[in-house]
């Protein structure tokens, strides 16, 4: 019987996500759920994995779509994240970037893997949050991104 490599824990993986702000200036963070692939119970931003062949940017906008319903104008793209995950034995390779919200009210399209969304002010964010979703949002108050 053959051995499944997951992206990750076998190999590092390589996905991203998507700082996205409303007409408020908050951003949406997602709860993770006991089945995400890592870190339950912690809020990030969303996005996914990079699938083979494809660039960064679609990929970001194609998980925006399936994870929420909504459309979204990327405007910038922040420094990478390398999220090593000790106590989970995992590896990711992060690539971040910023949108605003284009079109639709984001929903909660997989709710296996997410327990909650929610807007965010910049200065009321919870606890528990993801490296790679942290360190994007201090280089975004740090203006450490590139403008698309």
């Amino acid at each position: 019987m053959e051995k499944e490599f997951k992206a990750g824990k076998h190999y590092i993986g390589v996905g991203g996500g998507v700082l996205i702000f409303n007409k408020k200036k908050e951003i949406l963070l997602m709860k993770r759920g006991k089945n995400a692939k890592n870190e339950a119970g912690w809020w990030s931003k969303p996005g996914g994995t990079i699938e083979y062949g494809e660039k960064a940017i679609a990929m970001a906008k194609r998980e925006i779509k399936e994870e929420l319903g909504i459309e979204i104008d990327i405007w910038g793209q922040l420094p990478h994240t390398d999220h090593i995950i000790k106590k989970e034995g995992q590896h990711w390779i992060a690539i971040n970037f910023l949108a605003n919200l284009k079109k639709g009210e984001p929903e909660n399209m997989e709710p296996h893997k997410c327990d909650k969304l929610k807007w965010f002010s910049l200065d009321n964010l919870p606890k528990k949050i993801v490296k790679n979703t942290k360190e994007g949002i201090v280089y975004y108050k740090e203006k450490k991104y590139i403008k698309l």
